[in-house]
């Protein structure tokens, strides 16, 4: 006979979301919407907040749709029961990225807890780190955290980390010249007064040397600030998958919010490279299997939170259309 147990409660749910919310996205576009029906919350992709310049295929939406999967999966996790999560559900309904379901209660493991403790103090950060090595230890854990989820990370070498500088670099200049690359960069960044977009005090300065590809938002768009050194040795790490279909995509960006939760939890601060990712024929070079995203950490000072939508604002009352 089986014993019958009560669901999570709407509002169990809705704390579940609201912690989805921080995840990590392109631009801190906060792609995605939510319909919470208990005990299971659809996630779905939100076709308005897709970067059509920058990411003109969808691929890093979907990635940082899966950050937020991940994150919710973790959330119902936390809250003290078992998940069940079926991505791309229904064909006919292709912005359906994810049907994350609530099963029994569960006992939580002591990973859940310290990687759901670590969801408040995630945050990028663009200024330099410590020139300081990372542990070998912690690359381990990191890497076992993208397996976790399916994906593979890779630590570059010293001739592969200036390798890949360079082509990031080389594909920052290739977006700079695509048409509406400053415009669409102007409607995300460098406005303070806004619940999305990275504002421009989340902004770090420029490398004195030239070798970090730093993103020029706020340094043009709000407030300039002084070109500093960056560490000279940076940890670069690769997350690639087996395939490239949308499924891979939400692997992808479950996988890096897997290892950005695990950095955090061990000290450590991540910055994402992603310009060699949105240039196609330079992301064909960065790894044999395809690349989803690269990282650099390290050892950084305390990054702030960039705003979040309210909750009432990506929740849906019907599935869309």
């Amino acid at each position: 006979m089986t014993t019958p147990f009560a669901p999570p409660s709407h509002r169990v749910l809705t704390d579940c979301v609201r912690s989805a919310t921080t995840a990590p996205s392109l631009h801190n576009s906060q792609p995605w919407r939510f319909r919470i029906e208990p005990p299971a919350v659809e996630v779905y992709a939100d076709p308005d907040r897709r970067l059509p310049v920058t990411d003109p295929d969808g691929r890093e939406q979907l990635i940082s749709v899966g950050a937020a999967v991940f994150t919710l999966r973790l959330a119902i996790r936390r809250a003290g029961y078992q998940v069940r999560c079926e991505l791309l559900p229904d064909s006919d309904e292709p912005s359906l990225a994810a049907r994350v379901t609530a099963g029994r209660p569960a006992a939580v493991d002591a990973t859940t807890e310290a990687l759901a403790a670590a969801i408040p103090y995630r945050h990028t950060n663009r200024w330099p780190f410590a020139r300081v090595a990372v542990p070998a230890g912690a690359i381990e854990k990191l890497r076992d955290a993208a397996e976790r989820e399916g994906a593979v990370l890779t630590v570059a070498d010293p001739a592969g980390r200036d390798a890949i500088l360079g082509l990031a670099r080389a594909a920052d200049q290739r977006l700079r010249e695509r048409d509406d690359y400053a415009a669409e960069i102007s409607r995300w960044t460098g406005r303070a007064a806004r619940h999305d977009g990275v504002p421009a005090w989340a902004y770090g300065p420029g490398d004195a040397l030239g070798v970090m590809p730093v993103r020029d938002g706020a340094g043009t768009l709000a407030v300039a600030r002084a070109p500093v050194a960056f560490e000279p040795h940076p940890t670069v790490l690769v997350l690639a998958t087996d395939g490239d279909t949308a499924a891979d995509r939400l692997c992808a960006g479950q996988a890096l919010q897997r290892v950005l939760l695990t950095a955090t939890w061990l000290g450590l601060a991540a910055t994402p490279i992603s310009q060699p990712v949105e240039v196609p024929e330079i992301r064909a070079l960065l790894t044999r299997r395809p690349a989803q995203m690269v990282l650099r950490i390290g050892y950084g000072g305390v990054a702030g939170h960039t705003p979040r939508r309210p909750v009432n604002r990506v929740l849906l009352d019907e599935p869309p259309g």
